[in-house]
């Protein structure tokens, strides 16, 4: 009877220590980052009232009879299931998704405790504390690195109020953008102006140079400025129209330009009777025999008119004036060689009078006054000597330079027989080529009069540069010695492109860095150059040369529009006002092969990025945490960057922790040893900012599991009164 007694009572208090348990349950149902127990009953030891026996022989084996002697609670398990994520309005909330506790410490990390609950906020100190003003252990930022080492010990995390950044010095600009390479570009510049000098003085400068000597004031100058010139030269074959459009001006591609009309006059005297002629003008052969005792003018008219049998060919005509013969070309016909260009008349096999001779020109059969101008990109050297005079005879060109100074030598011992600048050829701002005939200021009015046309090679499958062409061509007719008239031609523009990006030096002072992007050249094997210029507001340098406020390189490009290598690297900076000197800049246009930076594709140019690493100072205006737990400042000057890193524990065994009130867990023997680190990381949860974990209480299975218990907790008391009935039998039977 006995025995029944002290097993009601056993259970009796097993159900109110799981009555407790579950009342503690219920109480921390809103409590933020609780985790519910259960209790785990277990039986007492029982008495054994006989022991078990085995089988023998032809008996059977026995079980032991054994009485309980009740129950108990064995065990209480705390249940680490995930609680529910409630959103916030504080910044400073945290919830952790997964396995892991926060690090608290309450005397600077001697003595590490740990927590689920999350409600954290910043003391007056700048303190970062829990509810109970324990600190929150982790991370914080390096002075001297500016960084957050989350190798490094723990330790308070403590953000002083009103704090400050000091500003940063750019040490590096990234660009990503396309510069077109196509036929076709939306963005565009004028070529390089460039100012015409006296040809002769230049070539005179050179031969006192060559000998020794110190060249004159204005052999100097002239000297001077082709330098500038050829420093500033660009190559004409990627020039563009007004349109945009590329004149697609490639080897060989030209034009022919005529300074005056080709003229010449011959004498030809009576001859005797049958007497043969013969000879060949602009390669075709002309020949006839003069009638006998035919006078000179009837003479002239008979050759005359053979020769204009072939002008359609020629481009020649002839005209007579008494005994003379003029022959005339206009040099306006298309053409793909010097046949139908200048007077050209070879082989006179019979002498007719003075014959076939030459009275004004340059050589005694010859009236050269067109030239073939063809396009060769290995040309490098401007005109240095007297124009070749012998027709069929190319003047290559690759620069605008190179063009401008030989169409200037060309038309002034054309028209004034000498090197002079009584005509000037130059680049205006407006990248035209523009003429002037001020004259030599003798009596004699002498006209230059252009006449330019395009050049073709059938054999060697030269084609026409239409646009080209067309853009010179805006320079023909006559400008009048002395006369205030111009000659402009077409504009010839570069493709460009512009970005800029401010800087920031070591005082948090903004520079505005300028890169101005100019196409120099296309080579069909190795790809397309262009030119880079960077420049800074002055009083600032980014050279060691002058202008010290710019400085130039180039971008090049591989066939298939990838980076293939650039200079400069980087910049010197100089702000020269106050701040530190020679501050190094790198420069990131991208991987050489690769397209992740600066490309040349035939699409608009265009930057898709440009950005920089420098800031001003600024002051701290609020602080987010991100999933790593790293709590970000966001600052006045509107850089945000780390200042702090929460830690998270992980422990072995989640369950051997023990409680220490106000939702702190503490190490114990069972738990484990902390494996401190970084959210996210080595199986530890991340971390959720404003935002809570709330309590993982179930309220219908603690209110079901109340009901369980309650039954429970009756039926025991049910086996003590009936116990006590039994008892009270008992004792009745003495009566």
């Amino acid at each position: 009877m006995l025995k029944s007694l002290y097993s009601g009572v056993s259970g009796l208090q097993s159900h109110q220590i799981a009555m407790d348990v579950e009342s503690n349950n219920i109480a921390n149902v809103n409590t933020t980052g609780f985790k519910y127990s259960r209790a785990n009953f277990s039986d007492l030891l029982a008495q054994v009232n006989q022991i078990s026996t085995a089988p023998q022989g032809q008996l059977g084996g026995k079980n032991a009879v054994q009485v309980g002697l009740g129950s108990t609670v064995g065990s209480m398990t705390r249940i680490h299931s995930q609680g529910s994520i409630q959103n916030s309005d504080k910044n400073t909330d945290v919830a952790i998704q997964g396995d892991g506790f926060f690090v608290v410490s309450s005397d600077s990390g001697n003595t590490l405790k740990y927590t689920r609950a999350g409600d954290f906020k910043f003391d007056a100190l700048g303190n970062f504390v829990d509810n109970n003003g324990f600190i929150v252990q982790g991370w914080s930022r390096d002075p001297d690195t500016n960084k957050v080492d989350s190798t490094a010990p723990i330790s308070n995390i403590q953000i002083p109020p009103g704090l400050t950044t000091p500003a940063g010095a750019s040490t590096v600009i990234d660009l990503k953008a396309n510069l077109n390479s196509g036929a076709l570009v939306q963005s565009f510049g004028p070529t390089t102006e460039q100012t015409m000098y006296n040809y002769q003085d230049y070539l005179d400068a050179k031969v006192v140079i060559g000998g020794g000597g110190i060249p004159s004031a204005t052999q100097q100058a002239a000297l001077d400025q082709h330098d500038i010139n050829v420093a500033n030269e660009e190559d004409v074959g990627v020039m563009f129209n007004g349109l945009g459009e590329s004149m697609a001006l490639t080897e060989g591609k030209g034009m022919w330009l005529s300074y005056k009309t080709a003229f010449k006059t011959d004498t030809i005297l009576a001859t005797a009777a049958n007497t043969a002629y013969s000879f060949d003008i602009n390669g075709v052969s002309v020949s006839g025999v003069l009638a006998a005792g035919a006078t000179a003018t009837e003479n002239s008219q008979a050759i005359a008119q053979e020769v204009n049998k072939y002008s359609a060919t020629t481009g020649v005509s002839a005209s007579i004036n008494g005994a003379d013969i003029n022959f005339e070309n206009d040099n306006s016909r298309e053409g793909d060689t010097d046949s139908a260009k200048n007077i050209i008349i070879t082989s006179a096999a019979t002498a007719l009078g003075t014959g076939i001779t030459d009275t004004d020109q340059l050589n005694a059969s010859s009236a050269v006054t067109a030239y073939k101008y063809t396009y060769d990109k290995n040309s490098t050297e401007l005109l240095t000597t007297t124009p070749p005079v012998v027709p069929g005879t190319e003047t290559t060109f690759k620069s605008m330079e190179t063009l401008r100074t030989i169409i200037q030598a060309h038309a002034n011992q054309r028209i004034y027989g000498d090197n002079s600048d009584s005509i000037t050829v130059s680049l205006n701002d407006r990248g035209q080529f523009e003429v002037k005939n001020p004259g030599d200021g003798d009596a004699t009015i002498e006209n230059v009069r252009f006449q330019i046309t395009s050049f073709y090679d059938e054999t060697n499958k030269v084609t026409t540069a239409p646009l080209f062409v067309t853009a010179m061509q805006s320079l023909n007719g006559t400008l009048t010695e002395g006369s205030t008239g111009i000659k402009l031609s077409q504009e010839f523009n570069a493709a460009t492109h512009a970005s800029s990006i401010d800087i920031f030096d070591s005082l948090g002072s903004k520079h505005t860095v300028t890169m101005k992007f100019r196409k120099l050249e296309v080579d069909p094997t190795t790809g397309t150059t262009w030119q880079v210029d960077y420049s800074v507001p002055e009083p600032a340098e980014i050279n060691t040369l002058k202008p010290l406020n710019e400085i130039s390189g180039t971008v090049r490009f591989t066939n298939e529009g990838a980076l293939s290598n650039f200079t400069p690297t980087n910049l010197s900076f100089t702000g020269n006002n106050g701040s530190e000197a020679n501050q190094n800049i790198n420069l990131n246009l991208g991987t050489v092969t690769k397209f992740d930076g600066v490309t040349s594709f035939d699409s608009p140019s265009t930057t898709s990025g440009i950005s920089q690493d420098g800031y001003p100072g600024g002051d701290l205006l609020g602080i987010r945490i991100d999933q790593s737990g790293t709590l970000v400042g966001s600052f006045s000057n509107g850089r945000s960057f780390g200042l702090a890193q929460l830690s998270m524990a992980k422990f072995a065994n989640n369950e051997g922790l023990v409680t220490d009130g106000g939702n702190i867990y503490l190490q114990s023997a069972n738990s484990g040893e902390p494996i401190v680190g970084t959210a996210a990381n080595g199986g530890r949860g991340f971390i959720q900012s404003s935002a809570l974990e709330a309590s993982n209480v179930d309220l219908s299975r603690s209110l079901t599991q109340l009901i369980i218990i309650q039954r429970g907790y009756q039926a025991n008391g049910k086996t003590i009164t009936t116990s006590d009935q039994l008892l009270q039998t008992l004792i009745g039977l003495k009566n």
